[in-house]
């Protein structure tokens, strides 16, 4: 009876420990991106002037000294394209998906009525070239394998400083068995956060608690400025690198180890 009670009492908590533990990564790998500040879709402007996720967007952050955050996703053909949202409506004006056009057709929109247009991301590496910190967000999608294949293949030919992460633990997973040595993050939020999109409450529970981590890893947490649930403290206790996003204010760059900021100058090197 004694070793049922024991048993009723311990594993529990060691199963959640087990669930929620974080990746190791080296010393070396982390300092790359420890202190930094990282430009939200690059250095765009509030009113978009300089658009987000542009070519004008990413050169301001790289002039300024800032690292980059991006989105990256497929086309209908199966090129990768650096975007964020599902759909073109609200930076290009036009109800469509992003994967149910060719590169080509996508490639005459404009983002946000300037003369910017949506970048491929072999485009952006080559503009980047090695002079900043990269973080690539995947989206996540129905072809999640063949984005995880050739944003690795895109990376692998790029000598910059760079790392990924996603909201989707499968795709970060898929880093973990392929590509161990590139540094990964969970991106989430409180399970509160996930309300009105298109994750169901359970699934809004389990990623808001990173529950899996057991099957991704991560060497770092991306979490939503604010609260957070005592499964992500957990994980954060337990060695995942603390990344903040988005920061607008200089009174949330307390606590964190790396910043994803947009319409405020933060130092370069916040702490």
């Amino acid at each position: 009876m004694i070793y049922v009670i024991i048993a009723v009492l311990v594993l529990p908590p060691l199963i959640f420990l087990y669930l929620v533990l974080p990746g190791h990564a080296k010393k070396e790998k982390k300092d790359l991106f420890y202190g930094k500040s990282i430009a939200h879709r690059g250095l765009y402007e509030a009113d978009q002037s300089v658009p987000e996720n542009s070519l004008s967007a990413f050169y301001l952050a790289v002039k300024n000294g800032y690292g980059i955050e991006l989105d990256v996703q497929l086309t209908r053909d199966g090129r990768v394209v650096v975007f964020h949202d599902d759909t073109l409506k609200r930076a290009c004006g036009v109800d469509k998906r992003v994967d149910e056009l060719d590169y080509d057709e996508l490639s005459k929109l404009t983002l946000f009525e300037t003369n910017e247009r949506i970048p491929l991301f072999y485009e952006v590496l080559r503009s980047i070239g090695d002079k900043t910190p990269l973080i690539v967000e995947l989206k996540t999608c129905k072809r999640r394998k063949e984005l995880c294949q050739k944003t690795y293949e895109l990376l692998s030919a790029y000598n910059g400083t760079y790392c990924i992460e996603s909201f989707d633990p499968f795709i970060v997973k898929w880093f973990r068995f392929h590509a161990p040595h590139i540094l990964r993050g969970q991106l989430t939020q409180t399970p509160g956060d996930f309300a009105g999109s298109d994750t169901s409450k359970a699934v809004g529970f389990i990623l808001g608690n990173v529950l899996f981590d057991f099957l991704a890893r991560p060497h770092f947490i991306a979490h939503k400025t604010g609260a957070k649930t005592p499964a992500v403290r957990l994980a954060e206790a337990a060695g995942a690198m603390k990344v903040s996003w988005t920061v607008r204010d200089k009174k949330d760059e307390q606590n964190c180890d790396v910043i994803i900021f947009e319409h405020y100058r933060p130092e370069t090197d916040f702490k």
